[in-house]
């Protein structure tokens, strides 16, 4: 492929430009041929093959004959660099703006302690984010004394950032700019698809994931972790509504409750097969590839949901996606899930809320997160060993040696929606983190009567989620059921102390793993530092898995 010569302007402007930097321009071009390769507007292979052959013509034009008698290593080796100079200007001028050398030489001034005029005169809240994040970095890695006086300007940035890429409600933005770093901001927008907020819940996580990073202990950090995570700006809705042609039900908050609901499965029915924008459509295609068939859930993020002083729990629908079909059909779930969470917004439920609490004149826009389920795969089934609901203060004390400030948990077996949607016929273990195996059944056939008898599970061969007895998936193989189960013996429970078991007499206790573990105390601390740090009483979704259950105290990883 022949290409077109560049303006002769623009090779002369990057020459002159180069030259204002006579010891730093050999690290600039090495910057610039950098870009050129990642860019591919040539390959390095090919590049060195051009330099070297025009070297050696450049030989033969100055008359040397003879190259290895003639000229020393020493001067081929300045030959071949000024013509790779050369190379690069030209291959730079053809590919990228003016306005691309000038942020590689920043940044290269930067990381010299050299702060430059545009650090201190850009706005963030008239920048692109991509920009304001690029100036914040290159303040944040400053040295500190080059830092200092651009603090304010960092601060700002970081706050013009977090209202435009998580929240826009005060109470969060005044504990957040303490917190997250203009890194953690950068890997939010890099995973956020389409335009908009990421909204409450994802804020929320990102917040505690930000905090717990910062002041835990060092024993319990390690066992922590963030879920991996996606986002669908809160912007796409109407995007989707928009492309889909579903504009029409924008005005449903304002009907009847009779209405609503009389119309609510048409609409539900007409949102799952809604359509997306191009851009939208390729992005989330990237994300099912990158998936490589693990499970993901959809789940809403509503504006509303980091509003203080309001909960959303339980307001909108989450959906699995299974994601074991064709990429097509995976495609197809994914977007029929998403546009789901998004009907249910305009659900009976959510909107006679919103009018209780004065909120039904807010542009709820309801922003998505995808995660992939936490889990292994137990026969055709994929589940957690653990999940469930925690919440920094017990309001259900069942005894008085049960302390309010240490914490409640809601604790199953397999997927989470057990715990947190209560189900008439089933019952989580019920933990008070201050006296963690203190129950509050006082017998066993109490016990056994409110312990766990479904779990939630994905099943891979049906590529479905589904509730299934728990006898007809846990058997004695599988690892980590001493931590899960107990067995009655003669009218008592006992621990597991062989893989002999006869499954019609577990109960789901998770005993052993409140006993033999520092799980509870962990989430104990995990939780006071939340609310300590938010000023506000906090819950949180969570999942665990123990790595190695054939310890005899074995660690315990909590995702929250």
């Amino acid at each position: 492929m022949t290409l077109a010569p560049p303006s002769s302007d623009r090779i002369l402007n990057i020459y002159l430009t180069l030259n204002r930097y006579p010891v730093l321009s050999s690290r600039i071009r090495a910057r610039m041929r950098k870009k050129i390769f990642k860019h591919n507007v040539i390959s390095r292979k090919e590049f060195n093959e051009k330099a070297r052959k025009k070297a050696v013509l450049s030989q033969t034009r100055e008359g040397i004959q003879n190259p290895f008698s003639e000229e020393s290593s020493e001067t081929w080796d300045l030959r071949l660099a000024r013509v790779r100079d050369s190379l690069t200007d030209f291959y730079f001028s053809y590919s990228f703006p003016q306005e691309t050398l000038q942020e590689i030489i920043d940044k290269i001034l930067i990381e010299r302690g050299v702060v430059t005029p545009d650090l201190q005169e850009f706005s963030p809240d008239f920048s692109s984010q991509d920009v304001a994040i690029d100036k914040a970095t290159t303040i944040e890695n400053l040295p500190l004394e080059k830092r200092v006086p651009l603090e304010p300007r960092l601060q700002d940035t970081k706050v013009v950032l977090i209202r435009k890429l998580i929240s826009d409600q005060l109470a969060y933005i005044n504990i957040a700019k303490k917190w997250f770093k203009i890194s953690d901001l950068k890997k939010i927008r890099s995973r956020k698809i389409g335009r908009g907020k990421i909204g409450g819940k994802a804020a929320g996580m990102l917040l505690a994931a930000r905090i717990l990073a910062e002041v835990a202990p060092d024993e319990i950090k390690k066992r922590i972790r963030t879920p991996d995570s996606y986002y669908l700006g809160s912007d796409v809705m109407y995007d989707m509504l928009e492309s889909s042609g579903l504009m029409k039900w924008i005005d449903q908050k304002y009907k009847s409750e009779e209405k609503i609901r009389a119309e609510y499965s048409t609409l539900e029915k007409e949102f799952s097969k809604a359509t997306f924008p191009d851009e939208i459509v390729e992005q989330l295609e990237d994300l099912i590839e990158s998936a490589e068939k693990q499970p993901m859930i959809v789940r809403s993020s509503s504006l509303l949901e980091d509003n203080f002083g309001h909960s959303f729990a339980g307001k909108y629908e989450s959906y699995f996606c299974p994601n074991q079909g064709t990429p097509e059909e995976n495609f197809a779930y994914l977007t029929s899930a998403i546009g789901r969470v998004y009907a249910s917004a305009l659900r009976a439920e959510p909107i006679i809320y919103r009018r209780q609490t004065g909120l039904i004149d807010y542009d709820e826009r309801i922003a998505i997160l995808i995660q992939f389920v936490e889990g292994e795969k137990v026969g055709d089934y994929f589940l957690p060993h653990g999940s469930g609901v925690a919440f920094s203060r017990n309001l259900y004390r069942w005894s008085a040696d049960i302390r309010r400030e240490d914490g409640f948990l809601r604790l199953v077996w397999g997927l989470g929606t057990r715990a947190v949607n209560q189900t008439g016929n089933d019952y989580p273990r019920l933990v008070a983190l201050s006296r963690p195996l203190l129950r509050p059944a006082d017998n066993i056939k109490a016990i056994q009567r409110y312990s766990q008898q479904y779990v939630d599970i994905i099943d891979l061969k049906a590529n479905k989620f589904n509730t299934l007895p728990v006898s007809q998936v846990i058997h004695s193989r599988y690892a980590p059921l001493r931590y899960i189960a107990q067995n009655i013996e003669n009218g008592f429970l006992s621990a597991l102390r062989t893989n002999i078991v006869d499954k019609d007499k577990l109960v789901i206790t998770f005993d052993e793993l409140l006993r033999r573990t520092s799980f509870a105390e962990d989430m104990k601390i995990a939780l006071q530092l939340l609310e300590k740090h938010y000023k506000s009483p906090v819950d949180t979704e969570f999942s665990i898995k123990i790595p190695n259950p054939r310890a005899m105290h074995p660690e315990v990883e909590i995702t929250l």
